[in-house]
C-alpha cells in the first residue's frame, strides 16, 4: 500500500485501519452539514492504495459507494479534489481527459499536461481504463476533438511507443538536430513532422544530446525555435514535451505557477497537478518551484485559495 512514487508529499499512513477510516468518513457525513476537515484529515493523509481499501471497507459497512456519497455531500473545488483522490492514477487521468473533451470546446491544456508527461506504461494503462470506462478508444475521442498537426502529435504520444532505453547514438543525435534545424529555422515555413518524429519517438538521454547539438548548430535553445516557428496548441505541446524531457518536476512547477499567478486561478490545472503528483514527485516539484520563483509552492497555494479547498491542497503539498 505504498505510494506510487518515492518523492511524494503523501506517503503511506502508519497503523492504517481502513475500517476505522471508513467509520470516520461516515461520521463526517452524518446529520446536517458535512465535516470537511474530518474528510481531509483521512483522505489527504493516505496513499491511493490505502484509499482503495477505505472504499472497500465503506461499501462493506454501509452498502453504498463512498465516491457517490461524498459527491452528493460536497461541492465545488473541494469536491473535485476529494473525488480525484479516490481514483486510481490512470482512472483519474482518463476521467480528466474525458472531461476535457466534453461538450463544446476542448481543454487542450489537459490533453497536453497528461499526454506529454506520462510514461509509456502510464499511457497504455490510461488508454485501457478509458476504453473500459467510456466504451471508446481514447485515440478515437482525441481524433474527434482535435485536428491538424496537434492531433497527429497526440496520436503519436498515445501509441506509447517512445524508446525508453538509455542508449545515445551520437551520429543519430547530430543528424536529428540537423533535421530539426533544417525543418524549421533554416527554411521558409516549418516541416512539423520532422519535429514530431524526433520529439515523440527518441529516448530521454538521446533527446538531451539532440538539444545540445541543436544549440550548437542554430545558436539558440530548441524551445526558442519552437516558439518562433509554431503557434497555438502545437507550440504548447512541443514545448511541454521538451520541458518534460529536460526536467519534468520543473514543467509541473511552471504549470502550477501559471495556474495561480495574476488575476484568478485556473483551478482545473491546479487540482489536476496537486492530485496526480501528490505521491509521485511533489517534493521535487516544490524544490523546483522554490528555485524558479523564490517562493514556496505552499505560500502560493495559501495566498491563492481559501477554505477547505485550501486546506486539502496544502495537505497534498505537504508543508512549506
Amino acid at each position: 500500500m505504498a505510494a506510487i512514487g518515492n518523492r511524494g508529499a503523501v506517503t503511506e499512513a502508519a497503523g492504517f485501519d481502513p475500517v476505522a477510516d471508513a467509520q470516520k468518513l461516515r461520521e463526517a457525513m452524518k446529520g446536517t452539514g458535512t465535516d470537511e476537515a474530518a474528510i481531509t484529515a483521512v483522505l489527504a493523509k493516505r496513499t491511493i492504495a490505502q484509499r482503495q481499501r477505505i472504499k472497500e471497507a465503506y461499501k462493506q459497512a454501509v452498502g453504498k459507494d463512498l465516491a457517490d456519497e461524498l459527491s452528493s455531500e460536497l461541492s465545488g473545488n473541494f469536491r473535485s479534489v476529494v473525488l480525484g483522490l479516490l481514483m486510481l492514477a490512470p482512472v483519474y487521468d482518463a476521467c480528466e481527459l474525458k472531461f476535457a473533451m466534453k461538450g463544446a470546446g476542448t481543454e487542450e491544456a489537459c490533453l497536453i499536461d497528461i499526454l506529454a508527461s506520462r510514461t509509456n506504461a502510464e499511457i497504455k494503462t490510461i488508454c485501457a481504463f478509458y476504453k473500459k470506462e467510456h466504451g471508446k478508444d481514447l485515440e478515437d475521442a482525441v481524433c474527434g476533438d482535435t485536428s491538424g498537426m496537434f492531433q497527429r502529435v497526440l496520436v503519436s504520444l498515445l501509441t506509447a511507443g517512445r524508446d525508453e532505453g538509455d542508449q545515445v547514438d551520437e551520429a543519430q543525435a547530430v543528424a536529428d538536430a540537423k533535421e530539426i534545424y533544417e525543418a524549421g529555422e533554416a527554411r521558409w515555413g516549418t516541416d512539423e513532422v520532422k519535429f514530431l518524429t524526433v520529439l515523440c519517438v527518441r529516448n530521454h538521454k538521446h533527446l538531451l544530446r539532440v538539444f545540445e547539438e541543436y544549440q550548437k548548430i542554430s545558436g539558440r535553445d530548441i524551445e526558442d525555435s519552437i516558439k518562433r516557428e509554431m503557434s497555438g496548441c502545437l507550440e504548447d505541446i512541443f514545448l511541454a514535451i521538451v520541458k518534460c524531457i529536460r526536467n519534468k518536476s520543473a514543467f509541473f512547477a511552471e504549470r502550477l505557477y501559471k495556474s495561480m499567478k495574476g488575476l484568478g486561478t485556473t483551478d482545473s490545472v491546479l487540482i489536476r497537478i496537486m492530485v496526480s503528483r501528490a505521491e509521485i514527485d511533489m517534493l521535487d516539484i516544490k524544490a523546483e518551484f522554490l528555485k524558479m520563483y523564490s517562493k514556496t509552492l505552499y505560500s502560493f497555494i495559501k495566498g491563492d485559495t481559501s477554505g477547505d479547498y485550501r486546506k486539502i491542497l496544502l495537505d497534498l503539498c505537504g508543508g512549506e
